[in-house]
Formats: C-alpha cells, sequence, structure tokens
C-alpha cells in the first residue's frame, strides 16, 4: 500500500535533487532531459503557488541562504586560450572564503564541475572546503566552470558556440586563474606560483582535479579525486553493474524479476498497450521510451547521503513499494507479477504526475520528437553538459550487452537509444560537427584507471554507481593506500560523500568523521612537505 502524502514527497525531493551537485546531470539522455524539465516545471510551480511543500524545499545547506554571507567575484578570462585571433572575454565566477586564513596558509580550490558554482557553497560553508581550511589556517575558493551557472562565455547553446566547452580550455581557465589570483583583503602573494594550492573536485570535478594535478604539478601542489571519474567510456553500463551487486539484495531480487517480465510481455503482439497502461503510460508511443521511464528510481542510488538532510528518498520509497508483495494481476491471458503491479503504482505515483495536465503523456514523455531537445537560446546545464558527453566523455548507459546476464534494466535500451541525444540536440553547425562516438581517448590518455601523482588522492564510495569509472573500478589494478597518494574507500559510501559535512561535525557519523580526519591528516603532511622544501630551498 502506498504511503499517505507519497506523491508530494516524491515530487519534492525530486525537484530538490535538482539542488544537489552532480546527482543527476552525469546520467541524462534523452528520457533524462524530459524528466529534468518536468521537474524543474513542478518546482517552480510549487515555489509560485505557495505549494504546502514549499517549506520542504528548503532543506540545510541550500547555496540560496549562502550567497549574501560569500560574495560573486569574477575573472577575466580569454574565449580561447589556443587561438589569439579570437579576441573575446567572459567573467568566470568564484568565491573566496577567508574566515580562517593565517599568513603563509594554503589555498584549497574547489572545482565547480557541470553544475553552477553556487550549488557548492554548503562545501565552503562547512564542507571539505571548511575541514580542511579550518585545520590549516587555508584560503577556500569555488571556481565555477565555464559554460555553468553565470560563466557563460557565448550568446546561445548552438554547436557552433560550445566549441569552447572542452577539457583543454577548461584546464587551461583554472591553471590561469591560479596563476593569476589576487585577493585585494589579504596583502600576500597568494597565486599558485608562490603558494601551495590543493585542488579538490567530486565526480566530473574530481576527474578534473586529477588531472590538473598531472598536467600542472608546477602550480597544483596537490589534489583530492573524490569520485572522479578518469576513465571515460562510450558505453558505461556498468552504472547498473554497480547497483546490481552492491544494493538491497531483497529489492535487486524484485527488480531483476519485474524487468525480465516486463520485458516478456513487450515481447508478445498486442500486449504492450495494456501494459503502458497498468503504469498509467498507455499514451505513449514507443517501446523504449516506455522502459526508459522505469530507469529513474535508480537515479535515486547516486543520490543518497550520510547526512538525510541533502539525500534523496527515491531509492528506499521504490525498493519499499517494489518489495511489498501482494497479489499480481491478469492483463487479457498474461499474469503480470505482483513485483511488476507494485513497480506500475511506484510509476504511477512518483512519474506519472510530473506530466502537466495541458500535455500528453507523449508529449511529457516521448523522445522521438528531436525538435524538443534543439532549442540553442535553452542554456541550461543539461545542454552543456550532453555537449560534454557527446564530444569527449560519453557515459551512455544502456542494458549490458550479455543476454544471461541479470538485467535491472530493460533489453529494449541499446546503446543507439542511449546515446540519440547527441543527434537530437546539436546540428552540424558551420564549424563544429558532433562525432559519431565521443572522444574518449582524448580523456582516457591523460591516465585513465592508473592516473598516479605524488599527492593525489582518490576517494571513492564502494556502493557509487559511478565508482567503475575510477581508478578504484574493478577493471584497475589495486593500489595501496599512503600518505603521498592516498587511496580511500567509503565502505557503503556512493558519491563523493567526503564532500559535505555538518555544522556541528561531531554529529557526523563515525566513518565520515573518520574520512575527514584522513582527509586533514594527509593534507597536513603534503603542506609539512611543502614548508620544508622552501626552507631547504631558502
Amino acid at each position: 500500500m502506498i504511503k499517505p502524502l507519497l506523491l508530494s514527497l516524491a515530487l519534492v525531493h525530486a525537484c530538490s535533487a535538482l539542488n544537489t551537485p552532480g546527482t543527476q546531470l552525469l546520467r541524462l539522455g534523452s528520457q533524462g532531459i524530459n524528466l529534468l524539465r518536468l521537474q524543474q516545471h513542478q518546482r517552480k510551480l510549487s515555489l509560485e503557488h505557495d505549494s504546502p511543500t514549499q517549506s520542504t524545499f528548503q532543506v540545510p545547506n541550500q547555496p540560496k541562504s549562502l550567497a549574501a554571507k560569500y560574495p560573486e567575484l569574477y575573472f577575466d578570462q580569454p574565449l580561447d586560450h589556443f587561438d589569439k585571433a579570437v579576441d573575446h572575454t567572459f567573467g568566470q565566477r568564484y568565491w573566496v572564503d577567508d574566515r580562517f586564513y593565517k599568513s603563509g596558509g594554503p589555498v584549497f580550490v574547489l572545482d565547480g564541475g557541470e553544475t553552477s558554482g553556487e550549488d557548492r557553497l554548503p562545501y565552503m560553508d562547512y564542507g571539505i572546503l571548511e575541514i580542511l581550511s579550518k585545520a590549516t589556517g587555508g584560503l577556500s575558493i569555488i571556481l565555477e566552470h565555464r559554460y555553468y551557472g553565470n560563466s557563460i562565455p557565448v550568446a546561445n547553446f548552438s554547436t557552433d558556440s560550445l566549441r569552447w566547452l572542452t577539457n583543454e580550455q577548461a584546464f587551461e581557465d583554472s591553471a590561469r586563474f591560479m596563476r593569476e589570483f589576487s585577493y585585494p583583503p589579504i596583502d600576500e602573494d597568494l597565486s599558485a606560483t608562490a603558494t601551495p594550492w590543493i585542488y579538490y573536485g567530486g565526480s566530473y570535478a574530481g576527474a578534473r582535479a586529477a588531472h590538473m594535478r598531472k598536467l600542472y604539478p608546477d602550480i597544483v601542489y596537490g589534489a583530492i579525486a573524490s569520485s572522479a571519474v578518469t576513465h571515460a567510456a562510450v558505453d558505461y553500463s556498468d552504472y547498473y553493474e554497480v547497483i546490481r551487486q552492491t544494493a538491497n539484495a531483497t529489492c535487486i531480487h524484485h527488480l531483476v524479476s519485474a524487468i525480465k517480465s516486463i520485458d516478456d510481455i513487450l515481447d508478445i503482439p498486442l500486449m504492450s498497450t495494456p501494459l503502458k497502461a497498468l503504469f498509467g503510460l498507455a499514451g505513449l508511443k514507443h517501446d523504449d521510451d516506455f522502459v526508459s521511464l522505469l530507469t529513474e528510481p535508480l537515479g535515486g542510488v547516486q543520490g543518497t547521503n550520510w547526512d538525510p538532510a541533502v539525500s534523496s528518498l527515491t531509492w528506499d520509497q521504490f525498493c519499499e513499494q517494489i518489495s511489498a508483495g501482494g497479489a499480481g494481476v491478469e492483463l487479457g491471458l498474461v499474469r503480470v507479477p505482483a513485483e511488476v503491479v507494485n513497480y506500475a503504482a511506484w510509476v504511477r505515483v512518483n512519474i506519472v504526475p510530473q506530466c502537466p495536465k495541458d500535455l500528453t503523456v507523449e508529449e511529457c514523455f516521448g523522445t522521438y520528437d528531436d525538435t524538443k531537445f534543439q532549442d540553442e537560446t535553452d542554456m541550461g546545464s543539461w545542454r552543456a553538459w550532453t555537449f560534454q558527453v557527446c564530444t569527449q566523455w560519453g557515459y551512455f548507459m544502456p542494458t549490458p550487452a550479455d543476454p544471461d546476464w541479470p538485467r535491472i534494466v530493460s533489453k529494449r535500451i541499446t546503446l543507439d537509444y542511449a546515446s540519440k541525444q547527441c543527434k537530437q540536440a546539436f546540428l552540424p553547425g558551420k564549424h563544429v560537427i558532433i562525432p559519431h562516438w565521443p572522444r574518449v581517448y582524448q580523456v582516457n590518455r591523460l591516465g585513465d584507471y592508473g592516473l598516479t601523482m605524488p599527492r593525489l588522492a582518490f576517494i571513492d564510495g564502494s556502493s557509487d554507481p559511478w565508482k567503475a569509472a575510477t581508478p578504484h573500478s574493478w577493471h584497475a589494478n589495486t593500489r595501496v593506500d599512503t600518505t603521498d597518494r592516498p587511496f580511500k574507500l567509503i565502505r557503503g559510501g556512493v558519491h563523493h560523500w567526503d564532500e559535505n559535512g555538518l555544522e556541528e561535525p561531531e554529529k557526523e557519523p563515525a566513518f565520515i568523521k573518520r574520512m575527514h580526519a584522513e582527509e586533514v591528516r594527509f593534507v597536513k603532511e603534503w603542506l609539512k612537505e611543502y614548508s620544508e622544501s622552501q626552507a631547504a630551498t631558502a
């Protein structure tokens, strides 16, 4: 039986998850873009109409309350670091926190990654930046990524206008910022040529932290790469395999059974529409669009966090629903088992209501109308990240190729379906044409699973769906955890769980306190080495 208020709670958590950096953008496809837009629309309406659930959106650590505390600043960057004929510049947004700075202290810079840098302000207030700066007398900085937040260098997000959104241009943004940084309230040379800088990032930004340490060892003294996806892949079906291996076993058992039943029923002529009707999606034309919607609760795994205030409830609620037991139903001559009936109930309550009443199910959840994805004036993060996915990073998520492998997503989610947003969203431009497949070698040649450097820490979660793209992957060689090259796994942890903290750190779970203490310990050792090397050359 569905719990009271499940609908409103589900919509609240779906929408508030949009403000949780890095939780969903990495796994966007055409269907993901549909859902993102619908959730943004739902949240906007809730706030505009003073919904009873409005206050629920204001969870602790939300950036709106922090924007006034940490005023935004801008650093002038060239649009193109490599072609001097392009003389356009833009302002790259950043924030500074000097609460704990002591003369001669380090600088910690947190990479904003694939979201607005404003979303990262909680980590400056009492997350990883506050923890490290307080322990070392350091200065904290959040640096927004080009093409995200307010660091938009172009007038639209056409294919041609996005051509400067590359790893290489973004690397140079960070390097130039570090070399030329100054902060008038502190009369010291705080640039990376005179002060030790520690670069932090989580997820995509975690890979950037590792890459910056490798590419710019003269200015990046150390780096902490949390859930760092250093391995780019066209086919990242491993996302689902991590979930299958590490999530609640009872839930996974029911999910595997449900998906097999759904695929079997869809194989039966004339059964597609009755099955979709059970899920409240009778008007959805294409079977692959239907089954792609069924992957939505899996994204809730990535959104879970040790802090209940910022954790998504989606996965736990879904597991409770699909495992609730009960009786199956008859669809004509076909028996539909209980786990499919329960799955359908979850979809009817949590996904279908996101479609406004003035739109059809096909208009909300269909992905075959290419024009839905071609608005070049839509300058949202989804379009910027999708461009990066389609050109350099990949991470398309089809079902695992082996037909005998237990599946938690339908066999109808093929690689072509999972990647079709690239051709849909980005029409050939005058200067740029999206490659047939993303050039993932441009990422992997920087070290891939084996990327290692002195004073480069990797911190991952054992239950993170992105673990298979990090150096902790089962595809990677094992490593030894040392102070010089920390290699740490948060048991039961998910996506960059070390990044957030609590205003009262003594209330953090013991395993998170230990990880934060470890980070403080090895960073202090790194800084001790720096001081000793400076004294030796003085």
